[in-house]
């Protein structure tokens, strides 16, 4: 466990102990080979013991049959799901397609939709991109008009084995998002080869779908707001695998010896492991604090881009350095290292890249004149004593 775990609140604890126990129990590396080998795309027993607990309507309210714990706890368990990269569609469900009618939906589509995902007999997901070269935040050609949705999605998260899905569309000039359930026949799945084997992705074609629009504005503030939440919660998810990367990697390092010594006795490893601790809890601490930010209601965007690029940043390392220090048999199917290097790299553009957060990061960074004068000043004084 690593310092900045004190962080987090008693309840937070028992929760992660919880999760922890039982993502131990039934999603060992063991059965995530099985299933990649038997090309199931998920493990529906697992979702099951999940939503027994209560655990995939965290973020629910009490009143539409979640248990109302708010994205901190959220957070908690998608970090768990990241160290054992569950096979479970948490994040697309319990995250996205939750968070978004909670935001955006009526307190009927409330009533009717998030207790159904909270108690896991519905799955759900969210389709925004359109392809290579779609904005998070922009124009696109799927659209709706008349109760159906018109257009095509690619990729989208776990699209073969949801029930419902909520798609970003255009209504008239306008963006908006629609909710589309999966068992009709105007709505075309086909399934994509990834990189990622133990987490799907399809390519949806909507040929007049029958669809009901969420009523609330779909502008690009309320947008941001809804990706502040998906971000916070795919930035714990990243420490949880990032966190596994980095003990898989220490404990091979002690096992391994070369040369009549431990390899995690040279400096080479052991400064190497060093420096992803410190991304680790520099991803953590930003991801704790963006957390009980939007807990507190901020709708501020900064908090989460920074904690969704630090934790993207530290499991890439973590991975990478995961498998550099196996050599060799890292590279085998028979070590554990490729579940997470493949994750690290899928997680990496699940949210459009770092170079669209980067982007999303430097728009929300204050622009008042009292902030940009202290800016220019900083940077007047820089140049001043450069040589």
């Amino acid at each position: 466990m690593l310092g900045l775990e004190l962080i987090r609140t008693e309840e937070e604890r028992m929760l992660k102990e919880q999760v922890a126990a039982l993502l131990a129990a039934e999603a060992p590396p063991k059965k995530l080979r099985e299933l990649i080998d038997n090309k199931e795309p998920w493990d529906a027993g697992l979702w099951k013991s999940l939503a027994e607990l209560g655990l995939l309507g965290a973020a629910i309210p009490e009143a539409h049959g979640g248990v109302g714990l708010g994205i901190s706890a959220l957070s908690v368990i998608a970090e768990e799901i990241g160290r054992c990269v569950a096979p479970v569609p948490f994040f697309s469900s319990a995250c996205l397609a939750s968070q978004a009618i909670l935001l955006f939906g009526s307190d009927i589509q409330k009533r009717s939709l998030l207790s159904s995902l909270a108690c896991g007999d519905a799955v759900g997901t969210f389709a925004w991109s359109e392809g290579s070269g779609t904005g998070i935040v922009g124009d696109y050609q799927c659209a709706y008009g008349s109760g159906r949705v018109t257009g095509i999605k690619t990729p989208v998260p776990n699209a073969s084995i949801a029930n419902l899905c909520i798609v970003l569309v255009r209504c008239d000039t306008d963006s908006a998002l629609a909710v589309v359930h999966m068992d009709q026949p105007f709505v075309e799945i086909t399934a994509l080869d990834g990189f990622d084997e133990l987490c799907h992705h399809a390519s949806l074609r909507f040929a007049g779908a029958r669809a009901e629009l969420l009523p609330s504005s779909v502008g690009q503030e309320s947008l941001l707001r809804f990706l502040a939440r998906a971000a916070v919660v795919k930035a714990h998810e990243q420490i949880g695998g990032a966190e596994a990367a980095l003990y898989m990697a220490r404990d091979y390092s002690l096992e391994r010896y070369t040369f009549g010594r431990q390899i995690g006795s040279y400096q080479a490893i052991k400064h190497k492991l060093a420096r992803v601790l410190v991304e680790i809890e520099l991803a953590r601490s930003n991801a704790l604090a963006a957390a009980r930010s939007l807990d507190a209601g901020s709708e501020d965007l900064a908090p989460a881009a920074i904690a969704y690029l630090a934790a993207t940043e530290a499991y890439e390392q973590a991975a990478r350095e995961n498998l550099q220090t196996h050599g060799g048999i890292g590279y085998t199917w028979e070590a554990n290292c490729h579940f997470h290097y493949r994750r690290a790299r899928l997680a990496a553009l699940e949210l459009g890249g770092m170079e669209t957060w980067h982007s999303l990061l430097i728009d929300a960074i204050p622009k008042s004149d009292s902030w940009s004068n202290r800016a220019s000043g900083s940077l007047k004084k820089t140049a001043s004593t450069s040589p």
